[in-house]
């Protein structure tokens, strides 16, 4: 694996290219799949059972999870947890059929390398370049370049310096556990409020301008995230983006009334296709 070099601040302001691992696929990786935004937790039993099958079934020689497999993961001792203790199995299991690569999202970004090599997966770069049929992918959980959503960006700033990382961990599992439920709960009533604000638009997504500049400093011809629960196909920055599904199978506050959905993006020599999951 190869790791480009670091960017520099920006001259806008925005966010400067980082650099970003380039992962060049091996040839027996004929079928490649990437998913996100699970957001699994102990409400959340049929898209648990929906993960579940999916990584006993899938073809697929390599997954990518690109973000938030967990709603919340407030530390790694959080695998005791009966509903966290079945998704570790679950991974273990999936790992010894394929490679598994996990990217930290917004919401389980304490998710350590060392948990991750215990499930049997290999830690993966927020951003990282996938190499494979002839073309550059440009990999990212998506939340970073969602400049619009400045309340979030500022949250992302605090809780991602260690500081605040070593006071959060250092407090009881109760405590976080509760500190995690509460944020939730906030986080359910904002989007519940931003969707009646913006009811038929899409809101809080990627910004363009700043996705080109990474796409050209990644020479990448794809961008594949997640985060932003809008799923699309589409020409984006001057490339094709794949905007990653969320998986909602439960009825639950933030999806009281919307219909089912989990996806699975999948690359292939012939090109991209979507599995509908639910």
């Amino acid at each position: 694996m190869h790791v480009a070099a670091s960017g520099s601040p920006g001259p806008t302001g925005k966010p400067a290219f980082p650099g970003a691992p380039t992962l060049t696929a091996p040839p027996s990786w004929r079928c490649i799949d990437f998913i996100s935004d699970i957001h699994l937790h102990e409400g959340l039993p049929r898209t648990t059972a929906a993960l579940a099958d999916y990584l006993s079934q899938t073809p697929a020689d390599a997954l990518f999870i690109l973000g938030d497999l967990f709603e919340a993961w407030v530390g790694d001792d959080m695998r005791a947890e009966p509903r966290e203790a079945e998704c570790l199995r679950m991974l273990r299991d999936a790992a010894r059929h394929r490679p598994v690569f996990i990217m930290v999202g917004n919401r389980d970004f304490l998710l350590s390398s060392d948990f991750l090599a215990d499930c049997g997966a290999t830690a993966l770069h927020d951003p990282s370049v996938l190499e494979a049929f002839g073309q550059r992918a440009l990999l990212m959980h998506g939340d970073e370049l969602c400049l619009a959503d400045t309340d979030y960006l500022r949250f992302r700033a605090q809780v991602r310096q260690p500081a605040w990382q070593q006071a959060f961990l250092a407090q009881p599992l109760a405590a976080r556990l509760a500190q995690a439920r509460q944020m939730r709960e906030a986080s359910q009533a904002h989007q519940q409020t931003q969707h009646a604000r913006h009811e038929g638009t899409r809101y809080a997504d990627v910004d363009e301008a700043c996705a080109r500049d990474w796409l050209l400093a990644a020479q990448a011809d794809v961008l594949i995230h997640g985060h932003t629960h809008q799923p699309a196909t589409e020409p984006f920055a001057g490339a094709v983006r794949h905007v990653l599904s969320d998986w909602h199978l439960d009825q639950n506050l933030e999806h009281p009334h919307g219909a089912p959905r989990a996806e699975a993006l999948r690359w292939q020599a012939l090109g991209f296709s979507r599995v509908n999951l639910a």
